[in-house]
Order: C-alpha cells, then structure tokens, then sequence
C-alpha cells in the first residue's frame, strides 16, 4: 500500500501498533509469571521445636498495619517507598545477619506443606525485633516526624514486624535450585551473602551494548532521512492560534488553571517541609510539626498534589487544544467542562483530607476505599480512584465532541485522530491501579504499581504530551499536518518501543525473576536513545521560532515566546533528569546499590518537575497568551518571565548543592557500609549529611519565591483578565441587543 502525495506511508501507522502489541504481550508475559515466581507466604512459620511463630494471617495482617498506617510514605520495603525513614526489610535484615551469618542463605521453606521453619537465631532476632520496631514509633525524633506514639497496640506491632521478618527472609533466602534471592539479592548485605549476581553484570553490559547499537541506529536514520524530527513547513505560513482569539470553551479552561498553579505552589510548599524533616526532624523552626502535619501525610501530599497538578494542566491543555483545532463550540460543552472542574475538585480535596484522616486512623474499616491506601503514588482510596478515572473518561467524552469537526477535515483528520488515540490511552492504563488489594502479595503490588508509575506516566502520559506539542505547533502554522504526524509517530515507537518493556527495570529487586531482569535490563537502556534526540528537538525548536513564510519569505511572529521557552526547558530537563540523571541509576549494577538513595530523588525531581512539569506550564503560558489581548498579556508576561527563571534555575541549584553530591555521598556509604547502614539514623545523622540537607534551601528559597508564586500569581490575574473580558462582551452583546 502507498501513501497518496501529501500523506505518510501507512507502514507508519503499522509500525506503531506492532510495537504496542510487542511490548504489552512481553510486559503480560512478565505479570503472569509475577504471579508464579512471587516469594511464597508460608502458611506457618515454626520454630526448631514446631512451635509457631507466626502465620500467613500475620504477615498479611502486618502488611495491612504498615498500609493503613501510611508507613511506605515513611520508610521502604526492598528499596521501594519514601526515604525519610530507613528500609525496614534492610534494617531486619541486617540484624538477622549478625545473629545468624550466611546461613539465612539455606532455604527452609517447604512447598508442599506450607511451613517455613526458623532457626533458634530468627526466633531470637523477631522477638528483639518487635521491641525494636515497638520503640521507633515513640519518638518523632527517632521515626523521623512521625506523631510521637504513633503506633501502641502490641497485636498491632508484632504483625507489622512479621511482615518485616517475611520481608527480610525472601531477600536472604536462596530460590529453589538458585544461588539467589527471591530478590536477586537486594538488599546488598555482605554478612549474609547478600552480594551483586553474575546476572546483574552480565545484563548491564548487554544492556549498554544495546543503547550504542540503538543510539548508532537512529543517528543513521536522522543523517539518512532529512525530513525525521520537528520540521518546519514550506508555502505559507498561517497560524490557527491568534492572541486574544478564544472560544469560549477555551475561556472555561483558565479555572483549571488557576487550580493547577496553585496546587503547585502548595506542593512546593509541602515539598519544603518534607525536606526539613530531613534536615532536622525534631523541629520546623521550633515548631512541633508531627502531631498535626506529620512527615508521612505531608510526603504524601507533596506526591499526590503533584500528580493532581500535572494531570489537571494536561487535562485542560488537552481541552483547549481540541476546541482550538475542532473550531466549533457544540452544545452544552462549556457545562461539560464545568461539571469536570467540579469533579477534580472533589477527588483532589475529598480524597487529600482523607489520606490525613486515615493515617489518623479516623475512619476505621473504610480507611483502604476513602483514606490512605497506603502505597506509595497511589495513596488516594481506592473509591477515589474510581471517581478519577470516570472524570477521565468524561474528560474523554469532551475531547471526542471537541474534536469531532477537525476529524471531517481531510488535513487535519490525522492529526486528531493521533491526538484522540493518545487520550484514550490515559483512563484505559490507570486501571492497573484497581488490580490489588490491601493483602496482595508485594511482589504482584509492585508489578502492577510500576504499570502507574512508569508506563501511564512515562509512557502513555508522555505520548499525550508529545502530541500535545505537535498540536501546538501545528496550529501555530509552522508544521505542515505531514510533519506533525510523522514527529508523533515517530517519538511513540521509540518511547513505547523501549519504554513498555523497560518499565521492568523498577522490578530488578522485588521479587520477580532474573528472565524479567534481563529484559528490562535491556530495554531500559534504550529508554536514552529517544532523550538523546531531545538535544536536536531543542535546535529544531528555535528554528521553528525563527520561521519564514516559504512563499513570502517574510519574518513570521509567534506571540507565544514563553511557550517556547518552557518546550526547549523540557527538552532539557528530559535529557538531563530522566536521560542522563535516569542512566546513572537504572543499570542493575548501579541500581542494586543506590535504588532508594538519594540518587533516586534526584532523578526523581528533574525528571517529573523537569520534563512534565515544564510541559504543563508550556500548556498555561499558551493558553494565557491566547485568551490575552496584547494590553493584558504585557501585565502578565513579568510573572511568566520571572517565573521561567526561577524554576529552572532553583530546580538547578536544589540538583547541584544537594541532591545530587548527597546522593554520591550516600551510594559510597552503601558501598562501605551496607544498604541498611545508608538508610539508616546512623548515616542520617552525620553532620555532612546534614549540611547537605541544609543546602537545599537556597534552591528551594528561589524555586517557591521566584518560580512557584509568581506563576500562581500569573494564573489568578489571567482568570481576572478573562472574567473581565466576559462581563465586557455580555455587556456589548445586551447593547446590541437593545439597538436591534
């Protein structure tokens, strides 16, 4: 089949969908065999003289004590959770290997009855172990900003170190047949054995075999075919995107907005604190923080308001988008959006005050549906969740009638067809999400976690954002529609082609198999070869901006600068925190030591903030500059300027005076020390360690003040300007009316 003139090879389209199905059949496969290789829950555990210790109801019990109790927002279980507090299984651990030594390694799980049977040593160490864990939860000082007595019921707490002590005993005992853990041997505990495999080594170095051939690979096909990448167009250039020209679907949007701008600032805000409580957890300025805004509440707002505020940015930047390209107003849309506004309302607040509520065990049984579910990214209740994905797919409903227009337009039908496909996929991959429960083994809640976490935000978000950025272009008139798609298919196969598969490198320590390993290993090291481009994108951008009328060959003026500014700031921050931040630390050579440090809060922060945090605020910055005359925009643009700088210089300043030398710093701890040792008191407390926790206050000052405030300060004025702007025009529209 060939492609009439004027339009793309179908084999583009073809490629894209192999490439989906390729990679969701592999990641299937691998869920499957996460619920076959998952580390067993004994039935019982017994002691030398067949005495129980515990039993499957226990761990299960204790796994639902640390999630009510919000505990992965302080602490972390096989390196996944928050950083505030220490890996509970590596600390466990640890003391298990002192009592016992490398002969944790021997397994002495039975299949075919259930039990697990522990040494004279492992009943010792639970016992001291529920004292241990008993008085932790004391002091805010020692927990690290938990409410002082946090928690006191010793049914409660001999549960919860139950499910630390399966924890601890599936990352020291040998698979069957297997000189490995059910955790590849993470964590890194020498006493015990507990050291980097040969398959770890041998899967980085293919991997970074495969991200040469990859990089050779598209730099050939960039130097063979000239038409690759963010081109602009020949012949005339006319852009469908004119200041002060808006619908008033468009108009409807700056509310969301202003929500987005100010759910910003407060997390920012939140972000502060949380850092202070690494700093000095005892006090905030001599204020005693932890009875009212613990650290585990307030790590879960910083994590939830971001995610609420980048969705809402894309949500409405995709509805502004779509009425601008559609060109139409249907019936009832303007309501359509209001009712959403209301909705995202709801979900944001309602399910905010209920996190607080449920870690203050408010709400008895009902805390996993409306409080604080407790995993880390999805802590929101799970009926919370359900309200989020009906207002995606409401939100859907109003991009297909937005759009419905532009898809009976011959040269635009493409483009929104692409634009609509990619909207889909966001409600379609947050359903992983519904698919485990408070007591589901933690190897199969990982697995389908890291489906949220890194294939909906990392792969199907980031799509959408592509696109989005491809619209923007396009009806700015300086892409041809050929050029938009071609730039959106392109970036899908080699996002989706790497980056579906290469969600895996999450999993390299929680359970899952060295088959997963290796293939993650691999595909994640191709995830760079698509960043690697962003440093063209970037040229390609300041070209469009500089562009010519290809029949006149006069200057073209694009109006929306700022927006620019904010793409070419993604394109680097992608490059740096998810290309260059991002390589450091998924490698399993790398990652077997320094996953949950430091580093990865660094990758963390210039990945998120960098790339899709920058992209919203390219999303704001449009549409205030279009439902903007030039008078009003003048008064605006100040803040944006201000604002442009102030972000990306204190994200750069938090990176280079804190998060990255003190992520260095605890990844050679690790490396001397042990695991457990790093993310432990001992290391926090250093006074290096705290200077460097000091040190993210000049970043943070210039972010919150300079970046953050004047941006919600942006947003409010703009929605002043617009509600103005209305009242004007109902008034000239009554005028009219009565001259008629």
């Amino acid at each position: 089949m060939k492609a009439t003139p004027g339009e793309l090879s179908p084999w583009w389209r073809y490629s894209l969908v192999i490439t989906i199905i390729f990679g969701l059949t592999v990641l299937v496969w691998l869920a499957v065999r996460t619920y076959h290789f998952a580390p067993p829950i004994p039935d019982k555990v017994i002691g030398p003289g067949g005495v129980t210790v515990l039993t499957a109801e226990d761990i299960r019990g204790g796994q639902e004590v640390f999630l009510r109790y919000g505990l992965m927002e302080n602490g972390s279980v096989w390196g996944h959770g928050a950083y505030l507090g220490p890996d509970f299984s590596a600390e466990y651990l640890h003391a298990l290997a002192v009592a016992a030594g490398p002969a944790l390694k021997q397994n002495h799980y039975d299949p075919q009855t259930g039990i697990l049977t522990f040494t004279e040593a492992e009943v010792a160490t639970f016992e001291k172990q529920v004292a241990r864990w008993t008085a932790y939860f004391v002091e805010p000082t020692g927990s690290t900003g938990l409410p002082a007595k946090y928690i006191t019921d010793p049914a409660e707490l001999r549960r919860l170190t139950a499910f630390f002590a399966w924890t601890a005993w599936a990352s020291v005992a040998n698979r069957p047949d297997k000189l490995y853990s059910y955790t590849n041997n993470f964590p890194y505990e020498p006493l015990v054995g507990n050291t980097l495999t040969a398959d770890a080594v041998l899967w980085s170095a293919l991997s970074l075999i495969a991200l040469l051939a990859g990089i050779a690979g598209v730099l050939v096909a960039f130097g063979k075919f000239d038409f690759l990448g963010w081109k602009g167009r020949s012949g005339h250039v006319h852009p469908m995107m004119l200041p002060g020209v808006a619908t008033e679907s468009q108009r409807a949007t700056i509310k969301f907005f202003v929500i987005v701008a100010l759910l910003f600032f407060a997390q920012v805000v939140v972000g502060a604190a949380v850092a202070h409580y690494r700093a000095d957890p005892g006090k905030f300025y001599g204020i005693d923080l932890s009875q009212v805004a613990p650290s585990h509440i307030m790590r879960t707002w910083h994590l939830q308001l971001a995610i609420f505020w980048i969705v809402t940015a894309y949500i409405a930047g995709g509805l502004f988008l779509a009425s601008g390209l559609g060109g139409s107003e249907p019936r009832g849309q303007v309501r359509g959006i209001n009712l959403l506004f209301v909705a995202l309302l709801v979900v944001a607040t309602g399910s905010s005050l209920g996190e607080w509520m449920g870690v203050k065990q408010l709400l008895g049984p009902l805390w996993f549906w409306f409080g604080h579910q407790g995993w880390e990214y999805l802590d929101l209740g799970r009926a919370w969740q359900v309200m989020l994905v009906v207002g995606l797919v409401l939100w859907l409903v109003l991009l297909v009638r937005a759009m419905a227009p532009a898809r009976q337009n011959p040269k635009q039908r493409q483009v929104a067809s692409l634009f609509l496909y990619a909207a889909v996929a966001i409600p379609l991959f947050y359903l992983p999400a519904m698919f485990f429960g408070s007591t589901t083994n933690l190897s199969v809640v990982d697995n389908w976690r890291f489906w949220i976490i890194h294939l909906w935000v990392e792969g199907f978000l980031e799509l959408f954002v592509t696109v989005m950025v491809a619209l923007i272009f396009f009806q700015l008139g300086v892409m041809s529609h050929a050029n938009v798609e071609r730039v959106i298919y392109l970036d899908a196969i080699l996002y989706l082609g790497s980056g579906i598969i290469g969600t895996g490198h999450h999993w390299y320590w929680t359970g899952q198999t060295t088959t997963t390993m290796a293939l993650s290993a691999i595909f994640s090291a191709m995830e760079i070869v698509p960043l690697t481009l962003l440093t063209l994108d970037a040229w390609d951008f300041i070209k469009l901006t500089e562009s010519e009328c290809g029949a006149c060959e006069l200057p073209v003026s694009l109006p929306h600068k700022w927006t620019i500014h904010f793409l070419m700031a993604v394109g680097f921050w992608n490059f740096v925190g998810a290309g260059v931040f991002g390589f450091l630390i998924n490698l399993p050579v790398i990652s077997f030591y320094e996953v949950g440090t430091i580093l990865t809060t660094n990758h963390g922060h210039t990945a998120m903030m960098g790339v899709f945090g920058m992209l919203a605020f390219a999303l704001m910055v449009s549409a205030f500059r279009q439902v903007l005359d030039d008078q009003q925009w003048q008064r605006v643009e100040k803040l944006v300027r201000v604002s442009f700088w102030g972000l990306n210089i204190g994200l750069a300043l938090m990176v280079m005076l804190s998060l990255l030398p003190g992520g260095i710093w605890q990844l050679w701890d690790v490396l001397t020390n042990g695991y457990w040792h790093a993310r432990g008191a001992e290391f926090m407390n250093q006074p290096l360690v705290r200077r460097l926790e000091w040190l993210r206050l000049p970043g943070d000052a210039v972010f919150i003040a300079f970046g953050a405030a004047p941006m919600a300060l942006a947003s409010v004025m703009t929605y002043r300007f617009t509600q103005a702007n209305r009242r004007r025009r109902h008034e000239a529209i009554h005028v009219y009316s009565h001259l008629d």
